[in-house]
């Protein structure tokens, strides 16, 4: 095999080492690379394109044509050697990935049509193209042929070779399954938008109706990255001359010296109406070297930032993953010590949520529910507000008093008490008419352990000394000058009747919110998802029992305060009796 060194000065050397760099380094399995793929239907010349671009003896054997796709890449080393390899499919099964990567060519020296014959025939059996007595063998493969070119004179070049798209199958050779497998991996090679597509079309078929040209304009519209091949020239009729043109060898050509392929076309393209008419830059494989080198410069000039930033921005993702995984955690020692690492950081975490030193961690700017302190506060500010304007039944009214008191029907003058000034707050967020008792979503952890939503109606308005008239009508019994006393513990009852449901809605706030709270703080110092689900369900049943207890709590206060003797310690309660 003769060197391309001489014939393919194909773009900047320096962006295309780094762009093989990151080929060899399999940077293409992760970020789309510049690379040239050879495109076309089945007998379109691609082989022949191919051969005469990278001077490699494509075999052209029945059974040996395209059936799956070749990676070649060629580069600049000291010594000149060639290395052969499989790439199995992504969607392979693991024994053929193993099967596939433990088979390789090492230390070729070079590559004439014997050899490639001969690698070409392993690579089938490897990629179980070779037909069994049952026929149950694949004719295609998605698994890619790899050829590693190295030597003094060659240039850094990846050039891709895909199996030619057809319409029609060939019975006992070819299938409908085939064919759309081999549209599938066309179009996956064209749809990258770094690839510099060569579209092969043979001189001799109606441009317009060639459906690989089709594909092209869809994935580049603008044929920024698309040239344009014709092959068999000498078979074309006038008027499709406006591509670049490629002589394509004869089969007695093809065993003589590669380099009697060039000299034959030039010759051809020299003599031969009306190629001998056409602009020397649009015929011939030493024009088409050049002009592709210059359309692959650019090319390569305009995505090589693009590949950069890719890159950075992907390195930059799997850095912070590394680091979010924390040190290694392989020993029982190392686990622990793990573990603690995340206990410590929660624990001054927490600390800080509670102190409501929101300054001192950016996570509490990112994740509003890690404000914990703040959230309860006004949330017993809402509470605080419910219970003042719209915890009782019914509203007491200055409209009702004459002059600040009342006179029942007994004579007894009642002077309203101070709460008959206080009005709903605009601030509070309620629907209209109605009290919400939740005012924090439900966690889904939760739904089945506290209160359920709920909604209380306004107190109600109206004259609320005729309830207290009849409240006394009807407890009293045979006291002298005295109330009865258990008349206050009646009105006291029934007027406290939303203290249940606002209480108990309260506390399931407070519960959810400490549970989003450590939830979404075990989020922050545990990324990693597995070991934050385990280190929850360690935590779930204490939390829980924490949640019970604070519930039951509730429910005892509430027991104690509308169920048992009404008491207080505020003075002016019996300063105000005294006065009835």
């Amino acid at each position: 095999m003769e060197g391309t060194g001489s014939h393919i000065g194909l773009a900047s050397v320096d962006l295309l080492e780094k762009i093989d760099r990151l080929f060899a380094c399999n940077v293409g399995e992760y970020v789309d690379l510049p690379q040239l793929v050879v495109v076309g239907d089945q007998s379109s010349g691609k082989s022949s394109v191919l051969e005469a671009l990278t001077k490699l003896p494509f075999p052209r054997e029945c059974g040996l044509c395209t059936r799956f796709a070749t990676q070649i890449t060629f580069r600049r080393s000291q010594e000149t050697h060639v290395t052969v390899s499989v790439i199995p499919a992504q969607d392979a099964s693991e024994e053929h990935k193993t099967a596939a990567r433990a088979w390789t060519m090492d230390g070729l020296r070079s590559l004439d049509a014997g050899s490639f014959a001969n690698i070409m025939t392993q690579v089938n059996t490897v990629m179980d193209l070779v037909p069994d007595e049952s026929g149950s063998k694949s004719t295609f493969s998605s698994d890619v042929l790899r050829l590693e070119i190295s030597g003094p004179k060659e240039d850094h070049l990846s050039v891709i070779d895909v199996p030619g798209i057809f319409k029609r199958t060939t019975s006992g050779v070819t299938t409908k399954t085939d064919m759309e497998m081999v549209e599938r991996m066309v179009h996956g090679y064209m749809k990258n938008p770094r690839s510099m597509l060569l579209t092969v079309v043979s001189a001799n078929v109606d441009i317009a109706t060639q459906e690989i040209l089709e594909k092209a304009e869809e994935v580049d519209p603008d044929g920024i990255r698309t040239l344009g091949v014709l092959t068999k020239p000498d078979l074309v009729d006038k008027g499709a001359e406006k591509n670049h043109v490629l002589r394509n060898a004869s089969q007695d050509e093809l065993k003589k010296r590669v380099a009697d392929r060039d000299v034959t076309e030039r010759i051809f393209f020299a003599g031969q109406s009306p190629w001998n008419t056409l602009d020397e830059e649009r015929v011939g494989i030493a024009s088409f070297r050049d002009r592709l080198q210059e359309i692959l410069a650019d090319h390569i000039r305009r995505e090589f930032p693009k590949v950069k930033s890719e890159i950075a921005k992907k390195l930059s993702s799997c850095q912070q993953h590394l680091q979010a995984l924390g040190v290694k955690r392989q020993t029982p020692t190392e686990q622990s010590r793990y573990l603690t690492e995340i206990a410590m950081e929660f624990q001054k975490l927490a600390a800080e949520a509670l102190s409501s030193n929101y300054a001192r961690a950016d996570v509490f700017d990112k994740s509003p529910t890690l404000r914990l302190a703040t959230a309860v506060v006004n949330r017993s500010d809402f509470m605080s507000e419910a219970i003042a304007t719209q915890g009782h039944t019914f509203q007491f009214d200055s409209s009702d008093m004459d002059n600040g008191s009342h006179k029942c029907s007994n004579g007894w003058a009642v002077e309203a008490p101070d709460v008959a000034a206080v009005k709903l707050d605009d601030d509070v967020d309620e629907p209209e008419g109605k009290l919400e008792v939740r005012q924090v979503q439900d966690h889904p952890e939760l739904k089945d352990l506290v209160h359920a939503p709920e909604k209380l109606p306004e107190p109600q308005h109206g004259s609320i000394h005729v309830w207290l008239k009849d409240v006394y009508r009807g407890a009293r019994g045979f006291e002298l000058g005295t109330l009865n006393s258990s008349l206050l513990a009646v009105t006291m009852k029934r007027q406290s009747t939303k203290w249940k449901s606002l209480a108990l809605g309260y506390i399931a706030d407070i519960v959810t919110l400490t549970h989003y709270f450590v939830t979404d703080l075990l989020r922050v110092v545990c990324p990693v998802e597995r070991v934050q689900l385990g280190v929850m369900s360690l935590l779930s049943d204490h939390l829980l029992e924490k949640y019970d207890s604070a519930i039951d709590h509730v429910k005892f206060l509430l027991k104690i305060e509308l169920d048992g003797t009404p008491a207080t310690l505020n003075h002016y309660f019996n300063e105000n009796l005294e006065k009835w």
